[in-house]
């Protein structure tokens, strides 16, 4: 049996009770850094009985199959990461992929949430919500990536590293508004917790002077327009971002049209006039 295990995200006191049980219980506990788990079970007060092995980004490919063989022979293999659900953002769809696969069974020991905890706090709407993980490092990756996410009218979370936090949040105010909401969680349940709303724009400007942590970001969906509710510059910015995005422009016009609820030639006319009034290039 395949077991993912939830890991605390900040207070070691979050911890599942079955987490100790499992820990202790495994014959094999792969985890995604061996010195983080040793002071886990420390904090705990366990002692891992089984085979502790290490099963990070660097190595997920080739130790895979070693806990395939592993599970397939009979072993209770325990996967952890180093803070909350493997395999979401982190090591661990590789293994299920391949167990599921072998028809090995998965389960898993649900444990606290950076994305749950962010949303439920950030004061947004949390009916229906997309996790969009990390963005793209690189700066044309990132854009392209946020207007994908333009006219996403469900709230998104991000994960993003605070030293990137400033150039995210200023992208996020240049796609999605300066006056769009979000909420900046910052080290959720540890000691320095911290919950920072309000415009993107504000936000940015916050982060510009630099933030440390651990960093969830949540940002309100985009709003749904009525028929008539977006000017012809609005129309023409929205088609520009999906063509931006690697739309062909018949089909961006069409979606632009679905989410404004108006006619496709209403939308196909705006960008036509802003082609036509546009300065010559050099």
């Amino acid at each position: 049996m395949l077991i993912l295990a939830g890991t605390p995200i900040g207070d070691v006191a979050d911890a599942p009770p079955r987490l100790a049980a499992e820990l202790a219980g495994a014959d094999v506990v792969a985890a995604e850094d061996t010195r983080r788990l040793r002071r886990l079970t420390q904090a705990l007060g366990v002692h891992t009985s089984g085979r502790v092995v290490s099963y990070f980004e660097g190595n997920e490919s080739a130790r895979t199959p070693e806990l395939v063989d592993a599970l397939a022979g009979g072993a209770r293999v325990l996967l952890v990461t180093d803070a909350g659900m493997p395999s979401v953002s982190d090591p661990g769809y590789r293994l299920v992929a391949a167990a599921v696969e072998r028809d090995i069974r998965v389960t898993a020991v649900p444990g606290p949430s950076a994305v749950l905890t962010a949303l439920a706090l950030s004061g947004l709407p949390v009916d229906r919500f997309c996790f969009e993980g990390f963005l793209p490092r690189k700066a044309g990756e990132r854009l392209t990536r946020l207007r994908e996410n333009a006219s996403e009218r469900r709230t998104l979370v991000y994960f993003e590293a605070p030293h990137r936090l400033d150039d995210t949040l200023t992208a996020m105010a240049e796609v999605f508004g300066a006056d769009r909401r979000a909420a900046v969680c910052r080290e959720l349940t540890k000691t320095y917790e911290e919950v920072r709303r309000g415009p993107l724009a504000e936000l940015a400007a916050w982060a510009a002077e630099g933030v440390r942590g651990e960093i969830t970001v949540v940002v309100e969906g985009a709003p749904a327009p009525g028929p008539g509710d977006l000017g012809p510059e609005e129309l023409v910015r929205r088609v520009r971002l999906r063509e931006e995005a690697g739309e062909r422009r018949k089909e961006a016009i069409a979606a632009v049209a679905a989410e404004a609820g108006v006619p496709k030639r209403e939308v196909f006319d705006a960008v036509v006039a802003a082609k036509n009034s546009a300065p010559p290039g050099p």
